[in-house]
């Protein structure tokens, strides 16, 4: 029997003891800042929940254990390990920052890669306008750290979540929400589920499919047109723009990704020129689009939109910079088109130990498919670190050739030494699925020193 059967329900009118509580509860998160969040995160106890840190350092607080800069090779740190380079984080929030200026975009980057509060405060701090995301529980992290606009890549039709987005926006009127539509009934949806809700108009804007077997949104400027009309039907819903995900693009390249921009471009135009975004308080159009593979084609296309009746937000919304990596996005980056703009840095480094050496030609490392992203690519060798003289030397002639759960299956070249108890540094492909492995994430120098940890909140 659980305590409500035994509780006494309270007389009509009466407030119950746990409704206080609750109330109580609500008030002082309503008086936390940004700050107070992200500090609570080094208030943290370091325990068994966090892979490759000291076990000396059992129930020290985070903010305890960053203050004691530990070495990650003497410092008690266990393998497998995965680092972030705090120089490579920095460099790159500081490109992406001068890219978006230099080109006129406003910047939004994809929360979903690392669900890192204390990175998006740190994007935010280096020029985002906000943070976008993909699924409610990603928009529950966000706010409760303070983020204080939010553009959600999906059309939103859970009643629930929707209920409580407009609670957020009703309880703080610096809250800037957008989220997608892309169909009649999604808007009815979403219409039955705010109605009485709130004061306040969620903002929404028209997603406009890459093309035939794309992912989501509506595949023809007609249908397009006939969902605006549907949000213009409604009490609760306010178009605010169009936006577009050209990673989608059929056998994309930059013609065809340049032809589907235009046409979210051309949308836009045409859903201002007949009045769509008059009334209702829209003071700027929004035009989103770029995931990590595009850019390049978004800020040129972005860069010659006609004139609007009001001012046009260019929302990038890249997310796989922050970390970038040796695989998938080393491949696709733009920046490999544009070398001029500058070089993303890989910051990923998976630290794991041999443990087997069966053969000159095959080693078995303590790292697999628990700890490494394995779905667009394997890891990649960087650097081994000898266990006998700490020694640290390039990785080439060892190769990554599969992954067990626990067990990475290298293979090793004629004549390269690698022996039981090395370190073996290897670099991760496709952050978005490397994140989401690790709950918290040393920061480690180019001096190996560790001064801060990541909290990742999948």
């Amino acid at each position: 029997m659980g305590v409500a059967d035994n509780a006494t329900p309270p007389e009509e009118g009466e407030v119950s003891v746990a409704a206080i509580h609750r109330d109580d509860k609500r008030d002082n998160q309503r008086d936390e800042g940004p700050e107070d969040k992200l500090a609570e995160l080094g208030a943290e106890r370091v325990d068994h929940r966090f892979k490759g840190l000291p076990p000396d350092a059992e129930g020290m607080t985070v903010a305890e254990l960053a203050a004691q800069r530990r070495s990650l090779f003497t410092g008690g740190f266990t393998t497998p390990v995965l680092t972030l380079s705090a120089e490579a984080l920095d460099h790159n929030l500081g490109l992406l920052e001068t890219y978006a200026r230099r080109h006129g975009l406003a910047f939004a980057p994809h929360g979903k890669t690392s669900m890192a509060p204390q990175l998006f405060a740190r994007q935010v701090e280096r020029g985002a306008w906000g943070i976008t995301l993909a699924v409610p529980h990603q928009v529950r992290v966000a706010r409760a750290f303070g983020t204080e606009r939010i553009f959600l890549a999906n059309e939103l039709v859970d009643a629930a979540a929707l209920r409580w987005i407009a609670g957020e926006l009703e309880r703080d009127p610096a809250f800037r929400f957008i989220c997608y539509v892309d169909s009649v009934r999604g808007v009815d949806l979403m219409d039955q589920a705010l109605r009485g809700a709130c004061a306040r108009r969620v903002d929404v804007v028209v997603e406009l499919a890459a093309g035939e077997g794309a992912r989501t949104g509506v595949r023809t400027e007609a249908e397009c047109a006939r969902v605006a009309d549907a949000v213009a039907g409604t009490g609760t819903l306010r178009l605010v723009g169009v936006a577009g995900y050209e990673g989608e693009v059929p056998d994309a390249d930059p013609e065809r990704v340049r032809d589907h921009l235009g046409r979210l471009v051309s949308l836009a135009a045409g859903f201002d020129a007949a009045g769509r975004f008059a009334g209702l308080g829209v003071t700027e159009i929004v035009l989103s689009a770029g995931g990590s593979a595009w850019f390049d084609v978004v800020a040129d296309v972005f860069a010659s939109v006609p004139q609007l009746s009001l001012p046009v937000l260019k929302l990038l919304r890249s997310g796989a910079y922050v970390s970038h990596d040796d695989g998938h996005y080393r491949e696709l980056t733009p920046f490999n088109r544009v070398p001029a703009e500058g070089a993303l840095r890989p910051a990923f480094l998976l630290w794991a130990q041999v443990v087997s050496r069966p053969s000159p030609e095959q080693a078995f490392v303590n790292a697999g498919k628990r700890d490494a992203a394995y779905d667009l690519g394997l890891p990649v060798v960087r650097v081994v670190r000898d266990a006998v003289s700490g020694v640290v030397r390039d990785g080439s002639g060892i190769s990554v050739t599969g992954l067990s759960d626990q067990h990475g299956w290298l293979r090793t070249e004629a004549g390269v030494s690698l022996s039981v108890g090395d370190w073996v540094g290897m670099g991760l492909s496709h952050p978005c699925t490397v994140f989401d492995k690790w709950g918290l994430i040393p920061v480690a120098g180019e001096d190996g020193v560790v001064a801060d940890y990541l909290r990742t909140l999948f």
